[in-house]
């Protein structure tokens, strides 16, 4: 389940990355966004991290959930930032494969 929450938060934090016209730039190579999709991939990356709370609290329930949800938050955003200056669309490549990593987690 901490995988779970891990690859929601990654993919929500990337979700919300490429949802900045800088580095949506950097990762497609345009930095014009349509205002429509600028608006669902905001809202898509604050649903996905929104998402990833449950997961934890699940697992760690209400007494230490929340500060495990922070840690996780924190965990998810570090791969991010520290791809991003080098090899931005790597960030993007990784959000499939947290996907499919969190899907077999939830089922294992």
């Amino acid at each position: 389940m901490t995988v779970l929450s891990f690859a929601l938060a990654y993919i929500g934090f990337s979700t919300l990355c490429v949802a900045m016209e800088r580095h949506h730039g950097e990762v497609f190579g345009t930095r014009r966004i349509p205002p429509r999709r600028q608006i669902t991939l905001r809202v898509a990356g604050w649903l996905l991290l929104a998402a990833s709370f449950p997961v934890v609290i699940t697992q760690w329930g209400w007494s230490f959930g929340p500060v495990a949800w922070c840690g996780m938050l924190t965990l998810a955003a570090l791969p991010i930032v520290l791809l991003l200056p080098w090899r931005p669309r790597l960030v993007l490549w990784l959000a499939p494969a947290a996907c499919m990593l969190g899907i077999l987690a939830a089922w294992g």
